[in-house]
């Protein structure tokens, strides 16, 4: 047997790596090891910024908690979480050819199980935010099948941030499960909640994904945006959002999320006696199995 080079570890590493019984495994790190050395050869890191590089993803471990998932936070702000979602969204379509499907978008670090349950049209703003009924928001739409029929009984989860751009987990001002809810879609597959006017927002800049965002000059913000996730036995879930059409960050998103599919129009009422806005949005689930994400929070 040979000592390891320069030259050669990685091939060493890798033949190493050969044994591994599982070929899904065996064919992940075989790449991860051949990318990871061809990116150090690349930059030729010092053993200082090597050591910076992991005392960075030790903080991404000690910064997450029940208020916040810093290291979904770090994949989101380098693009890694997007270009996965378009990528299985991609595969999604491509093994459903000439069926309609909603684009999916980032779960993000702040989904949480178990929602309160509220009957059709009710309203998931229970905080102060409530009382401004000019910024109050009526969201409807309709759930269908990739054949255009409507989907009745489907779970539709969705959660956003308040008017000053913070969830309620971020917020003591706010009571526990606020702008949170799950609904059912009637027998004509339509679903509707009311709201507020979710805000745009910056992601947690207090961990390292932060120090991060500062180094590279990065707005650290996301364009206001409600989150869904759909469900109903026999079919995939749906993991999405829905931006603001309105706002100026929709290019500029700090985690890349935006495709103009999942722009929606946040119009606003034009009738005195009923102020607000409206936001119609349909959605469409394609044939697959249940799975759901585990929750990045409690």
């Amino acid at each position: 047997m040979k000592f390891v080079t320069v030259e050669s570890v990685t091939q060493r590493v890798c033949e190493v790596m050969d044994t591994t019984p599982d070929p899904r495994l065996r064919e992940i790190t075989h790449a991860l090891v051949t990318h990871l050395h061809a990116f150090i050869r690349q930059v030729r890191p010092t053993e200082k910024e090597f050591e910076q590089a992991c005392n960075f993803m030790v903080a991404l471990g000690k910064e997450t908690s029940e208020k916040k998932n810093e290291v979904i936070l770090a994949s989101d702000i380098l693009g890694a979480s997007a270009l996965i979602t378009m990528l299985n969204d991609a595969e999604r379509s491509d093994n459903a050819a000439g069926s309609a499907r909603t684009d999916s978008a980032l779960l993000g670090p702040f989904w949480r199980d178990s929602a309160p349950e509220y009957a059709w049209g009710e309203c998931i703003a229970r905080g102060e935010e409530s009382k401004d009924i000019d910024q109050s928001l009526s969201v409807w739409g309709v759930i269908r099948d990739s054949k255009g029929q409507p989907i009745a009984d489907a779970v539709v989860d969705v959660w956003q941030a308040s008017p000053v751009g913070l969830y309620e987990n971020q917020d003591a001002q706010q009571p526990d499960m606020n702008l949170r809810g799950r609904f059912r879609s009637d027998a004509q597959g339509r679903y509707h909640f009311k709201s507020v006017r979710p805000a745009g927002y910056p992601v947690p800049v207090d961990g390292p994904c932060g120090d991060l965002l500062r180094a590279q000059i990065r707005d650290p913000y996301r364009p206001a945006h409600l989150h869904y996730m759909v469900s109903k036995p026999g079919y995939q879930v749906l993991v999405t959002q829905v931006f603001a059409d309105d706002d100026h960050r929709l290019h500029t998103d700090v985690t890349f999320s935006v495709v103009e599919s999942l722009v929606g129009s946040f119009a606003k009422n034009t009738d005195a006696a009923n102020p607000g806005y409206t936001l119609h949005y349909d959605l469409v689930l394609q044939a697959g199995e249940m799975h759901f994400p585990a929750p990045p929070i409690p």
